[in-house]
C-alpha cells in the first residue's frame, strides 16, 4: 500500500468540528468592521519578492530566514505573502486609491512564514489585518484602539487581553536615537546573546523587544527613545493618550515596546495575554506614514494593525458551545420507498418555508435503528420519522432526541410550526 501523504510541518487542518468558533469569530469580525466603516479587500496570496524587500527591510528576520520564496517559470522572483500590509498597499497603489483619498480597509485571510512551529506559532496562519490610509491624526490611532476593544468585549475576551502602547517618533528621531543605542550595547557587547549580538548590526532596536530573561537589566538600563522626541512627535503621543483616556480604555505605556518591521513610526500597540505562554501577542499594528512612498506613491498617512485568528479562537471560553450551535435542528429518517420518495420533496419545503432551518436527510439506507443512531450524533434536537405509513397519511413522527419527551404524531402541515420553535 502507498505510504499516506500527511499535512507539511506548520500547516494545520481546521476540521469540521473546529469550524464553527472560526464562523463565529469571523462573524463578530465583520460586524465589528462594518460598525466602523471598513470595508473588505481582498489581494493575492502570492506577490513579487521585491514588494516584500522594499517594505518589512531586507535585514529582517521575515526576509532573510522566513519568506517562502519561488521562481516561477517566467524567471520571476514570486513570494507566498508572510503578512498583510505590503500586499494591501500595492493593490491601492495600483489602483490609485491612496492619492489624497481617506480608505477605512480590512482582509483576512492566511499568510506564510517558514518558522519553528509551535502552539500559536505557524507556518500558515490566518490574520485579521485593517488599514487606514490618509489621516495623520492620533484620532484614527485611536480609533483602531477603540475597534480591537470593541471586538474584545464581543467575543466575551476583554478581561483576557491588556494594552501596551508606545511611541518609536520618526524616522528622522529614531535615527539619532539608533546611534546612541548601538553606543550603548556596543559598550554592553559581551552581555547580548547571539542573536542581539547579529540584531546590533542591522536592527538594534529589536535588542529592546528580547524574551531572553538573562538581558533584562541591560535592556532596562539603554537610552529611551523619547528623549530624542520634537513636539510633533510629543503631542502625536500625547494626543493619543488624551483619547484613550476619554474613552476609558485601560493601556500601559511601554517604552521597550518596538515592533519587528522596518516601516513603523510613531505609534506603536500590541494587545497581550497571559494565557497563551511564549506566545501572548494576539494583535499588533501602529502608524506606518513611509511605507508609501518606499513602494513608489506620494507621502501619505496610514496606520493599521493584525491580530493572529489562530490565537484569538484559542482564547475562547467553552469552545464547545459553538459546535452545538451548527449542530443540525432535525435529522429526517425515512424507511420504505413510498417514504424514501417523499422525504427529499418534504425536507425542500422545509427548507424553503423555514430559510433558518438546519435539517439534515439520513443517505446510505439502513433501518429505523441504524437510522436513530446517525441521528443523535448529528447532535440534533428532533428527529422527523417518516415511514410508508405516514408517507401515504402525511403524518410524520417526532422523536426528542435530548430530552424524555415521549414520540408522538404531527400532521405534515403542521411541521413548519413545529420546527419554528427549534430555530
Amino acid at each position: 500500500m502507498a505510504e499516506n501523504i500527511q499535512a507539511i510541518r506548520g500547516m494545520h487542518d481546521i476540521l469540521p468540528d473546529q469550524t464553527p468558533r472560526w464562523h463565529h469569530v469571523e462573524a463578530v469580525l465583520r460586524r465589528v468592521m462594518a460598525a466602523y466603516g471598513y470595508r473588505e479587500i481582498r489581494m493575492p496570496l502570492v506577490e513579487k519578492t521585491e514588494l516584500f524587500k522594499r517594505s518589512i527591510g531586507e535585514v529582517t528576520d521575515i526576509v532573510e530566514k522566513e519568506m517562502y520564496t519561488f521562481e516561477d517559470r517566467n524567471g520571476d522572483s514570486l513570494t507566498l505573502r508572510p503578512e498583510g500590509t505590503a500586499g494591501c498597499l500595492r493593490a491601492c497603489l495600483e489602483h490609485g486609491l491612496i492619492h489624497n483619498q481617506a480608505h477605512r480597509l480590512w482582509y483576512a485571510g492566511p499568510m506564510f512564514r517558514h518558522e519553528r512551529p509551535q502552539k500559536g506559532r505557524y507556518r500558515q496562519f490566518n490574520q485579521l489585518g485593517v488599514e487606514a490610509y490618509g489621516m495623520p491624526g492620533p484620532d484614527i490611532d485611536a480609533e483602531l484602539i477603540l475597534l480591537c476593544r470593541r471586538l474584545w468585549r464581543e467575543l466575551g475576551l476583554g478581561h483576557k487581553l491588556e494594552l501596551q502602547i508606545n511611541s518609536l517618533g520618526t524616522a528622522e528621531e529614531r535615527l539619532a536615537y539608533r546611534a546612541k543605542l548601538v553606543e550603548y550595547f556596543r559598550a554592553h557587547y559581551e552581555k547580548l546573546d547571539e542573536d542581539s549580538q547579529r540584531r546590533l548590526e542591522t536592527n538594534p532596536l529589536r535588542i529592546l523587544d528580547s524574551k531572553n530573561p538573562d538581558l533584562r537589566e541591560v535592556i532596562e538600563g539603554a537610552p529611551v527613545l523619547a528623549e530624542e522626541f520634537g513636539e510633533e512627535s510629543k503631542a502625536h503621543f500625547q494626543g493619543l493618550l488624551e483619547r484613550l483616556d476619554e474613552a476609558g480604555v485601560a493601556y500601559g505605556v511601554n517604552p521597550r515596546l518596538v515592533r519587528g518591521l522596518d516601516y513603523y513610526c510613531r505609534t506603536v500597540f500590541e494587545w497581550v495575554t497571559q494565557e497563551l505562554g511564549a506566545q501572548g501577542t494576539v494583535c499588533a499594528g501602529g502608524r506606518y506614514d513611509g511605507l508609501i512612498e518606499q513602494l513608489g506613491g506620494k507621502g501619505s498617512a496610514a496606520v493599521g494593525f493584525a491580530l493572529g485568528m489562530e490565537r484569538l479562537i484559542d482564547l475562547l471560553d467553552e469552545p464547545e458551545r459553538f459546535e452545538a450551535a451548527a449542530q443540525p435542528h432535525a435529522y429526517l429518517i425515512s424507511v420504505g420507498a413510498l417514504a424514501e420518495r417523499k422525504a427529499v420533496a418534504l425536507a425542500e419545503s422545509l427548507r424553503d418555508a423555514l430559510p433558518g432551518l438546519r435539517l439534515q436527510e439520513h443517505r446510505g439506507g439502513g433501518g429505523f435503528k441504524s437510522q436513530f443512531k446517525r441521528a443523535d450524533k448529528s447532535g440534533a434536537q428532533v428527529a422527523l420519522i417518516l415511514g410508508d405509513d405516514e408517507a401515504r397519511d402525511l403524518n410524520i413522527g417526532i422523536k426528542h432526541l435530548r430530552t424524555d419527551a415521549g414520540q408522538t404524531t404531527l400532521a405534515q402541515a403542521e411541521l413548519v410550526p413545529f420546527l419554528q420553535k427549534l430555530i
